[in-house]
């Protein structure tokens, strides 16, 4: 399965660029263990943040952020099987989960809750 990994990118940094990167790494460290079960781990910023990059973005809730970065992940959701959500408040990620479960799509709360996909 293709799962997006959502969780808190900006929420409760006050834009700090040191507790964003914090909350990056903490999403980024579920992607191993699911590509480890079979599976294809996406996570938004991973597309989004290069493309915020080339439209000029100069901090968070600019213009260009706000044009890319959550649609990226509703985007993503038209391709995903699956949302793994992580633990933490972030709207943005509840807003994840809403448009996955209104899509029908699967939503993980943890990640002994993934099934192991054979390969």
């Amino acid at each position: 399965m293709l799962i997006l990994i959502a969780g808190p990118y900006r929420s409760g940094t006050n834009d700090d660029p040191i507790l964003m990167q914090q909350n990056l790494s903490r999403l980024e460290a579920a992607a191993l263990p699911l590509f480890r079960l079979g599976h294809i781990p996406v996570i938004g910023e991973w597309l989004a943040l290069p493309l915020l990059k080339l439209a000029g973005s100069t901090r968070p809730g600019d213009e260009a952020y706000e044009e890319i970065l959550y649609p990226v992940a509703h985007r993503l959701l038209l391709k995903c099987d699956a949302v793994l959500r992580l633990e933490g408040a972030s709207k943005g990620a509840d807003e994840d989960v809403r448009i996955a479960l209104e899509r029908g799509l699967k939503v993980y709360y943890h990640i002994d809750e993934v099934p192991h996909e054979a390969s």
